[in-house]
């Protein structure tokens, strides 16, 4: 039997369920516990019409929604500050060193669900707990704690997402609006795109988000083809008209936004528990590697073709060098409309974490379908809330994004190989040493460079309110 057939749900939903071996087909086999066998295969049943497993192509679909948003259509920007010999080569770095670190994040999950003798890979907060549970005996102690900052800092960065996801509808419903002489307020506009949002939020499970994901993907997409469409038609400048490199201050600019564009760490360990095989999800030519090689090539296009078109011009968001004209708004609202679709997916991630634990404080028991649409709801209110009433929302989400981001992206997944691959009285070697101290390297730049260009972001936009 192979050792992920078994996987068949994520592991917070299937907590109700006792453990059972099945293969990939879904038949169940004998539990361990002796006796029940029918009963466990009823359950099993009736828990699998609420989350039936995903499949190789629609767990792409996902991954690819999970890592394309309001940031591909800022890689122009990007490029900008690195210059077009250098941004394209360092994307690529930063590219392979995070999907590195998914792959080791799935890694050590697998080598923990095997110390253990279970049948289901732990989510990223467990990995690190079980981790560090089972390193060195000095770190121990710091188990529970490292697993809970893990979720933290995961529901942090999502919820971060959907908030800002709320106010890049809501801004650019308004200009759509104010093209065809509609004035409204973008808090009225917030309040108009809550009504979908909440709508596709309360899809409870990945399978049915699939046709979700996939109509935002095509909204991305196609809002994406027009613009570069628009690039390109009249032909690209020369080379030469562009700066090949920059200077330091503006390469940091770049690695700032760089690094953040492949923070979906998060949905790793979601994605693939829900698979029907979880096998075809780390493979080389599985999901992982599949989906974000396309999620790569599309930064690396919009990035480079942007830059090369507009130059110093470009903008924030390449859609603002289409002009006040129908294509200009048509792209607007392809990718508002993809975004707003992308928010059940950041949403979700959230709540599979935080869905238990409230579940356990409001003393429910089993399954409460009612119960979960209803924190559902509670919850896309509460980002809401924050979007409408936070001032400056995005500088904020920015530097907390800094911290929670790069840490999940690029330090824990370093940190746990090395515990994972440490052994009685010897290192994890020196090859592993020296590949992670790289990266956490990298990870402290990231870090650096985010914080210190998001806090002066702040400084300067409160310090131009002052004077206003």
């Amino acid at each position: 039997m192979d050792a992920e057939a078994p996987t068949q749900l994520e592991k917070n939903q299937t907590a109700t369920v006792p453990r059972q071996e099945t293969v990939e087909g879904g038949s169940t086999g004998e539990t361990a516990g002796g006796g029940g066998v029918a009963k466990v295969a009823k359950e099993q049943d009736h828990d699998a019409e609420y989350h039936p497993p995903t499949s190789y192509l629609e767990t792409i679909v996902h991954l690819f929604k999970g890592n394309i948003g309001p940031g591909l259509f800022a890689m122009g920007d990007a490029f900008k500050n690195g210059g077009l010999l250098v941004a394209p080569l360092l994307t690529v770095v930063i590219a392979v060193v995070s999907i590195h670190c998914q792959h080791v994040l799935v890694a050590c999950s697998k080598k923990m669900r095997d110390l253990k003798g279970e049948t289901v890979c732990a989510d990223y907060a467990q990995t690190v707990e079980q981790c560090f549970e089972n390193g060195p005996p000095k770190l121990r102690g710091w188990s529970r704690t490292m697993g809970r900052l893990v979720d933290i800092f995961i529901c942090v960065t999502q919820l971060g997402f959907c908030c800002i996801y709320f106010v890049f509808i809501s801004t650019n419903l308004k200009q759509i609006l104010q093209a065809y002489d509609i004035d409204m307020n973008v808090h009225v506009v917030m309040l108009l795109a809550f009504v979908p949002v909440l709508l596709s939020s309360l899809i409870t499970n990945l399978k049915w988000l699939t046709p979700v994901s996939m109509f935002a993907n095509v909204c991305m997409i196609l809002g994406l083809a027009i613009t570069l469409y628009y690039a390109l038609k009249d032909g690209l400048p020369e080379v030469e008209e562009r700066a090949l490199w920059t200077n330091g201050s503006q390469l940091a600019l770049f690695f700032g936004t760089a690094i953040f564009a492949f923070e979906g760490i998060a949905l790793v360990m979601p994605l693939k528990n829900a698979m029907r095989k979880p096998h075809q999800f780390e493979r080389p030519l599985g999901v992982l590697n599949v989906g974000m090689f396309l999620v790569s090539v599309m930064f690396m296009f919009a990035g480079s073709v942007g830059y090369m078109k507009w130059g110093e011009q470009v903008g924030g968001s390449l859609t603002l060098n289409l002009g006040d004209t129908i294509l200009a708004q048509s792209v607007k609202l392809m990718v508002s409309a993809g975004v707003l679709l992308g928010y059940p997916l950041q949403f979700f991630v959230a709540i599979q974490i935080m869905w238990p634990s409230a579940k356990q404080m409001c003393g429910i028991q089993g399954r409460s379908l009612l119960g979960e649409l209803g924190f559902r709801t509670f919850m896309v209110l509460v980002t809401l809330a924050i979007a409408e009433m936070v001032p400056a929302l995005g500088l904020f989400i920015s530097l907390i994004g800094a911290l929670c981001s790069t840490a999940l992206a690029l330090v824990f997944p370093p940190v746990i190989e090395l515990i994972s691959r440490s052994e009685l009285n010897k290192g994890p070697g020196i090859w592993i040493c020296a590949k992670n101290l790289v990266i956490l390297v990298l990870a402290l730049l990231g870090f650096f460079t985010g914080s210190y260009e998001s806090l002066k972001q702040i400084v300067k936009h409160f310090g131009e309110e002052e004077v206003h």
